[in-house]
């Protein structure tokens, strides 16, 4: 697989979209998972302006397509803090070059999180629920999703503690044991849910901040047709996952008060979001068993349990 590119390729790459190649700035940290793209990096073009230039695998080629197409529909009914992909004078996101699938967008540099502090900072927890509310409401009019594609929660988990029961015995009692604490309520309850978009992988270093609200949300690999509650409650475990403290803390706190007030969450989602958190951990747990990652996996599963067994003080504590 190709890493790498001589500068004369990317300019003749860069081209395609009448940007007109400077430099390369190999400096310039890239925010969002590299394994997303083949690769990646940021140009700076003769006027001055920065582009991410991102090579993308063939065997993703359709599912990159439906995540420009639905970014542009985002931009064009006017959604704030996304950076939809550029498109060439034939209106193409992703543009074949010697074999080699491109796409490009503006850059937006921004400031770092301050991992030991941040979870104490309100106005983030305010900002992050303040695009989910705007999200919903610019989405109306993406085409609605037949039934077959809207993301069953609860049939990943069922398949998953299928294989885990085959695969992985070692842990197999702990994972029934959450699956039964699943499906004393969550599980019947789950597809009757209402369904939103949903960026699909919202969380905090999944975006670009200025130092005092959001400048872009990135990486929507995920995105489509979920439950309601699916970013909000994998925003709050990713944040808990770092330090248990932070389920607590200001930013979760806050961020929940905000979305609570915007009323754009049914009721009965909220019933079951200390549910919908252990859920989504089953994504992260996935990639500790394809990585055979021991310690993360015992990490996981220690963070199942803590929130199982904290559920009624956790739901006391928030708004």
């Amino acid at each position: 697989m190709t890493t790498s590119f001589d500068a004369q390729t990317l300019k003749e790459v860069a081209r395609l979209w009448q940007v007109r190649l400077k430099k390369l700035r190999h400096d310039i940290p890239v925010q969002g998972s590299p394994e997303r793209s083949v690769f990646r990096v940021v140009l700076e073009d003769e006027i001055g302006r920065y582009f991410l230039l991102e090579q993308i695998p063939a065997n993703s080629l359709e599912r990159k397509k439906a995540i420009a197409a639905a970014l542009d529909i985002l931009s064009r009914n006017n959604l704030s803090r996304i950076q939809p992909y550029m498109a060439n004078k034939q209106g193409e996101f992703i543009i074949n070059h010697q074999n080699d699938f491109w796409q490009i967008a503006p850059f937006a540099e921004g400031i770092a999180l301050n991992r030991e502090t941040y979870i104490y900072e309100q106005w983030r927890g305010k900002a992050l629920a303040n695009f989910l509310v705007e999200l919903q409401g610019k989405a109306k009019n993406l085409l609605a999703a037949k039934a077959d594609d809207v993301f069953s929660l609860k049939h990943y988990i069922y398949k998953l503690i299928r294989e885990i029961n085959l695969y992985n015995k070692n842990i197999s009692a702990e994972i029934n044991s959450v699956a039964d604490f699943l499906e004393k309520d969550f599980m019947r309850a789950y597809e009757k849910l209402p369904v939103a978009f949903c960026h699909g992988d919202y969380h905090p270093l999944n975006v670009i901040w200025s130092d005092e609200d959001i400048k872009r949300v990135i990486d929507w690999e995920f995105s489509g047709y979920k439950s309601e509650l699916y970013d909000a409650a994998l925003l709050i475990g990713c944040v808990g996952v770092e330090d248990p403290r932070s389920l607590t803390a200001d930013l979760v706190v806050s961020f929940i008060a905000e979305m609570k007030k915007s009323g754009i969450i049914s009721k009965e989602s909220w019933k079951y979001l200390t549910e919908f958190i252990i859920a989504l951990r089953f994504a992260w747990l996935v990639e500790w068993l394809r990585r055979n990652d021991t310690e993360m996996i015992s990490l996981e599963m220690d963070y199942l349990r803590l929130l199982i067994d904290n559920k009624t003080a956790l739901e006391k504590s928030w708004p």
